[in-house]
């Protein structure tokens, strides 16, 4: 699944290897889905269970991939962009109700996330090609046909219909996460006793590891990728990271992030990361993704709005600024 809005830093988790007393196996697998990595992790009772959880796990992600993909040609999310302008198009209950958050999460920022972002023009450069800034003209019309207003839902017809021809939506920056909460369900609904689905970094954890201890997820200090910023316990949960400092530009002394501002079609400027904790990595990915083209003052008030969730970010200049309700020390 293409990405335009976020990059994910990709957050990792140390496990022990020491069994308990209960004969409890853990297993791990790495595979690529959605355009991404994902390493996907089972405790169980056996090997053979927990390999074969680990299949489903797969099965189900790859299900999400074929439903919502704006980049494979037969999804539902193909079909909505391929009729922009034409027609509604009658979906899955389950991809009205994701367009639905997605539109509500849109609301909400005020356009600084949009689930229309995939129809932005790629006029921003971020391989070493751009010697100036694209004129404003340029700018504008980049973000002409993005627009989360001129989406329709029917929610008795189940229909999505974008207005305007050449309008595109897509889920790069929600699908990872969604993908990963839906597949720690139907592994906690199956009784699997722990897991970790960590999707490019969007990640959903449940249970504890083996030897009885919570999961320890390590966050990168972007300046100083070697190290660990810190190393969070969480026994059932979300976390998700979206940064920019691998990818962005340096004019006039100021730096511009390749995330895009999907109102303004200008680059984020101010955070160079923003770590998001909290129950649904769904929601974290969303405003992870939010607070970094709203920058830290708004981001912060942003988050406010969502009680259950908290969040580290990091300046351009390397400042770390927490949430007032982030759990741990740093």
């Amino acid at each position: 699944m293409h990405k335009l809005l976020s990059y994910k830093i990709s957050l990792f988790f140390v496990i022990a290897c020491c069994l308990s007393a209960h004969s409890q196996v853990l297993r791990k697998r790495t595979t690529l889905l959605m355009g991404g990595r994902f390493d996907i992790s089972i405790v169980d009772k056996d090997s053979l269970s927990a390999e074969k959880n680990i299949d489903e796990v797969i099965a189900e992600i790859t299900r999400i991939e074929y439903l919502i993909s704006d980049w494979k040609p037969t999804t539902q999310v193909s079909e909505i962009n391929q009729n922009a302008g034409i027609k509604p198009v009658k979906v899955d209950r389950e991809v009205f109700e994701l367009t639905k958050r997605a539109i509500k999460l849109s609301e909400i920022t005020n356009g600084g996330f949009d689930i229309s972002f995939a129809a932005m023009d790629r006029i921003w450069k971020f391989d070493g090609s751009m010697t100036e800034m694209p004129s404003a003209e340029a700018i504008k019309k980049s973000v002409e046909k993005v627009g989360y207003k001129n989406i329709i839902l029917d929610s008795t017809e189940s229909t999505i219909f974008l207005k305007l021809k050449g309008m595109k939506i897509g889920f790069g920056a929600l699908g990872e996460g969604y993908a990963t909460d839906k597949c720690r369900a139907m592994m906690i609904a199956k009784g699997v006793q722990a897991g970790i689905i960590n999707g490019s970094g969007d990640m959903s954890t449940w249970g504890k590891q083996p030897n009885g201890k919570d999961w320890k997820i390590g966050i990168t200090n972007p300046f100083k990728p070697e190290k660990i910023l810190a190393a969070i316990p969480l026994k059932e949960g979300a976390v998700t990271t979206s940064g920019s400092y691998e990818k962005f530009v340096v004019f006039n002394g100021k730096r511009y992030s390749h995330i895009i501002n999907p109102a303004t079609g200008y680059p984020a400027t101010g955070l160079c990361s923003v770590t998001v904790l909290g129950p649904n990595a769904e929601t974290a990915n969303g405003l992870s993704t939010s607070m970094m083209v709203l920058g830290q003052k708004e981001g912060l008030l942003l988050l406010q709005k969502f009680p259950d969730y908290s969040c580290v970010l990091i300046t351009d200049k390397g400042k770390i600024v927490k949430s007032k309700n982030f759990p741990y020390k740093l």
